[in-house]
C-alpha cells in the first residue's frame, strides 16, 4: 500500500462490503422477527387448544364416573368435594 489512492479504494471496497452485509443481515433479521411473531401467535393458539382439550378431557372423566365407570370415582368425589367447599366459601362471603 504504497499509494494512498489504493488504500482509499481498498477502504471503499471494504465499506461497500460492510454495507452490503449490513443490509442483508437487516433483512434477515426482519424476516426472522416476522417468523418469530407468527410462531408466537401459533403457540398461543395451540396453548388455547390444549387448555380446551384438557377441560373436555376432565369433563369426560367426570361424565364417565357419573355414568357408572369405576375408574375415576375417587377423583370425581374429590372434585365434587372441592366444588362444594368452594360454593360454601362463596355463600359465607355473600352472607357477611
Amino acid at each position: 500500500m504504497s499509494n494512498p489512492l489504493e488504500a482509499i479504494h481498498l477502504l471503499e471496497d471494504k465499506l461497500k462490503n460492510l454495507l452490503t452485509n449490513y443490509e442483508f443481515l437487516k433483512e434477515e433479521n426482519r424476516v426472522l422477527l416476522q417468523n418469530n411473531a407468527e410462531l408466537q401467535v401459533l403457540l398461543q393458539k395451540k396453548e388455547r387448544q390444549l387448555e380446551e382439550k384438557q377441560k373436555e378431557y376432565n369433563l369426560l372423566k367426570v361424565a364417565k364416573t357419573i355414568e357408572g365407570s369405576n375408574e375415576n370415582t375417587r377423583e370425581t368425589k374429590l372434585k365434587i368435594n372441592a366444588l362444594v367447599r368452594e360454593i360454601d366459601k362463596c355463600i359465607s362471603l355473600l352472607n357477611t
